[in-house]
């Protein structure tokens, strides 16, 4: 082999097994391109494509190997294949022959099924249509029958059936048209219903104002029965204290009856419940409330308005009586409303009601002129406060304006018993009682305590008292009832000394004053006086009566009022009104004694000679006295008699002395004196009789009636002396003239001039005298003259 092919075969061989080592590469799957590169790189990208063609000619011998490996059988294959084509082929023609056949006995039965389907949809259509109009029957039934409940005003039952609708039907109705007509229906349903039950409930509110005026008078009239059974209990108890008996309680033992509840209380809440409840279910509870509360309040101020068509007087029993039965019906309606009214509303509509009630009270209060109408509308107003206490309601604001009218009352009544008072005086005989049956008695006696003994006289009676007397107690009397009746159930619990307060005002201003009037009015004679005396005697014995009265009246136990220190300041000014009408008297009885005893007129001073069987005018007085005496032994007191008989006889004993002072008389003579002595010895005489036959030598020792004239008689025993110049002497004139004045025996002694002698007087004894005692009056004169 040359160079040049042995070159080429070494290339040759050099490039194989690069190439070989190529083809493992991509045999492995490893990355060539490094070598791609690096050829590309060396510039001798030809060896590398010689190497790419070599691979694929190893692959493609590779591939020819293989092929010739497996040629036979894929022969065999082809030739197997061959025969199933012809196998496919008569099977093809079998399944032609079959499908033609198939398809001429399932077009038959294509046409069934087709006609089943079809079958299927209809009755499935069919189905559903029965479903979807059962649900529309559904539907409709139940609108018919909310339609009947609301026409029959059964509107829970109605929105019970619109609440099943809307709950389960409604999403499930299929007919479009419908559900958007329930849909659009079914408000104004529930308007429809609310508006119905809104007018119910607006009758209802129509219907129970025109009731609150029964209800009110109804609960009323029970507080007034209570009221009465305690006062009838405690009447008992007060009868039962005055006759020192112990009686047994009847409240301790009785049996409590429950009363049966009065139709009239008995009012139906209903319609404003059912009202409610609705309101509730159509989710507006708080809506209907305020409504209720705020229709209510409107009525309630409407009923505070009161009428000025009609007096007060006339129409306050049905304006109190609509206004307890308005809050007993609220009061209800707050327990049993289940929250339609909180007590906060109650409160503030009671508040309301009570600032006009108070102040309606307060302008009629101070209208009124009769204290009859005030207690009657006090009387009515504390029932109505008890009645609503009851009810938990605080009535404390309207016995406050009971109480602060508590003075305008007893002022008005003042007023009415001092027009009876004067009636009473006005119309009265001044003549002494005269009781003919023992009832009578009790009556105008024994009723007031005025008796002055506790033995039941014999009747006829004369009582030392007129008429005047228990006309003037049953005025005090009902003066006391009527005061414990206006505070009674007021604000003030223990109210004796109050009352005691009034009636001693009473006493002192009205009956006292009145008596006082009447004393002092110059239109009263003798006999008039000294029964006005005797009566404000016994009225100031009646005193401890009429505070005994008021406290049994106020339930306080009459001990309390027995002590000396618990009496009556009237009783010391009847007293001091008693002496008053005792110094009237002594002024009429001295003015009729004036009437009596001109003696500056009646006397002959200068007589010739003595009377000795007195002068005529001596027996008038004493026969007046007699009267006046007998009179005031009946009717006055021993004291009373005792001054007035003192007075009487002082003024006599001043009108005697008063008769030689006068400038009338100018001269005397002893035949005057001695006249004038008979005259007092005769007056003497009769007042110890009357002295020691009234009784009134026991009582007055050291006073008798007879020492009343010890001036007068000290006188006349100084002009009747034969030695009056003894009157100087200051032993004798202490023993015998204590009671003269110096000065009144000087004027009366220059006035004495003794008688002139008579024929043969010189010759008697009686003239020796008669000098003698002239002698000794001059004496007296001229030293009565020095003295002064």
């Amino acid at each position: 082999m040359d160079v040049k092919t042995k070159r080429r075969a070494d290339v040759e061989n050099g490039d194989e097994g690069e190439d070989l080592v190529l083809a493992t590469m991509v045999a492995n799957g490893d990355d060539i391109s490094p070598l791609v590169r690096h050829a590309f790189e060396m510039g001798r990208p030809e060896g590398l494509l010689r190497q790419l063609n070599f691979v694929v000619r190893k692959k493609e011998a590779e591939i020819e190997e293989m092929c010739k490996t497996h040629y036979e059988e894929f022969i065999l294959a082809v030739d197997e294949l061959r025969g199933v084509l012809v196998d496919a082929e008569e099977l093809k023609s079998e399944l032609q022959s079959d499908n033609f056949k198939l398809q001429q006995v399932g077009s038959i039965l294509l046409v069934k099924l087709e006609e089943l389907l079809e079958s299927y949809t209809v009755k499935k259509n069919v189905t559903e249509a029965i479903k979807m109009s059962k649900n529309c029957m559904k539907v409709l039934e139940l609108c018919v029958k909310c339609n009947d409940h609301i026409s029959e005003s059964e509107f829970f039952p109605a929105l019970k059936t619109i609440d099943l609708l809307e709950k389960n039907y409604m999403q499930n109705i299929p007919a479009k048209a419908l559900k958007r007509v329930i849909e659009k229906k079914i408000p104004s349903i529930k308007s429809h219903i609310e508006k119905k039950v809104c007018s119910q409930v607006n009758e209802w509110m129509v219907q129970i104002r025109s009731s609150c005026k029964i209800i009110g008078q109804t609960a009323i009239g029970r507080s007034a029965s209570v009221r009465q059974r305690d006062e009838e209990l405690m009447e008992k108890k007060r009868k039962s204290e005055e006759l020192n008996i112990s009686v047994v309680d009847d409240q301790a033992y009785s049996l409590v009856v429950e009363e049966e509840e009065d139709s009239a209380m008995k009012f139906d809440l209903t319609p404003l419940y059912r009202a409610c409840h609705i309101h509730s279910c159509l989710g507006v509870r708080e809506q209907f409330h305020e409504y209720y509360y705020k229709n209510r309040l409107l009525q309630l101020n409407s009923d505070l308005e009161i009428s000025s068509a009609q007096p007060f007087v006339e129409s306050y029993q049905t304006f109190l009586a609509q206004i307890v039965g308005y809050f007993i019906v609220e009061d209800k309606v707050l327990r049993t409303g289940g929250g339609l009214l909180v007590p906060d509303q109650v409160e503030t509509m009671w508040e309301t009601a009570l600032a006009k009630i108070t102040s309606m009270l307060d302008v009629q209060f101070s209208l009124m002129k009769s204290a009859t109408h005030l207690l009657l509308v006090k009387d009515y107003v504390t029932l109505l406060g008890s009645t609503l206490r009851q009810y938990g309601y605080d009535i404390g604001q309207l016995l406050d304006v009971l109480d602060n009218s508590c003075d305008k009352y007893h002022r008005l009544l003042s007023e009415e018993c001092r027009s009876q008072t004067l009636d009473v005086l006005g119309n009265d005989s001044y003549e002494q009682m005269v009781i003919k049956k023992d009832t009578d008695y009790e009556n105008n006696v024994l009723s007031f305590n005025i008796q002055t003994s506790d033995i039941m006289p014999a009747f006829p009676y004369v009582a030392p008292f007129s008429s005047m007397v228990p006309d003037a107690c049953r005025i005090v009397r009902s003066f006391i009832k009527s005061s414990v009746d206006y505070l009674s159930y007021g604000v003030r619990t223990g109210f004796f000394d109050v009352v005691r307060k009034y009636l001693d005002k009473f006493l002192i201003e009205v009956l006292n004053e009145t008596l006082l009037d009447t004393i002092n009015s110059g239109n009263i004679s003798v006999s008039q006086a000294m029964q006005l005396a005797a009566n404000i005697a016994v009225l100031e014995r009646a005193c401890d009566y009429f505070l005994r009265h008021a406290a049994q009246l106020c339930c306080i136990p009459v001990r309390t009022v027995e002590k000396p220190q618990a009496t009556l300041t009237a009783k010391v000014l009847l007293k001091t009104s008693r002496d008053a009408s005792y110094i009237t008297l002594l002024s009429l009885v001295n003015t009729k004694l004036d009437e009596y005893m001109h003696l500056v007129e009646i006397i002959n001073w200068t007589s010739e000679e003595p009377k000795p069987n007195g002068n005529d005018y001596i027996n008038e007085v004493i026969f007046y006295l007699d009267s006046l005496m007998s009179t005031a032994q009946q009717i006055l007191p021993l004291d009373a008699m005792y001054k007035v008989g003192t007075g009487a006889l002082e003024h006599i004993s001043n009108i005697i002395v008063g008769a030689f002072l006068s400038d009338i008389v100018k001269r005397f003579n002893a035949n005057a004196v001695m006249s004038i002595n008979n005259d007092l010895k005769m007056l003497e005489d009769f007042t110890d009789e009357r002295f020691y036959s009234s009784g009134l030598g026991e009582i007055y020792r050291e006073g008798s009636f007879k020492s009343c004239m010890i001036e007068a008689r000290q006188l006349i025993n100084l002009l009747s002396s034969s030695q009056p110049e003894n009157f100087m002497n200051p032993v004798i004139r202490e023993k015998n003239y204590y009671a003269l004045d110096y000065k009144k025996v000087a004027s009366i002694c220059d006035k004495f001039k003794d008688s002139a002698d008579g024929i043969f007087g010189s010759l008697s004894n009686k003239n020796t005298k008669q000098t003698a005692k002239k002698k000794s009056m001059e004496m007296l004169k001229k030293r009565l003259k020095d003295f002064n």
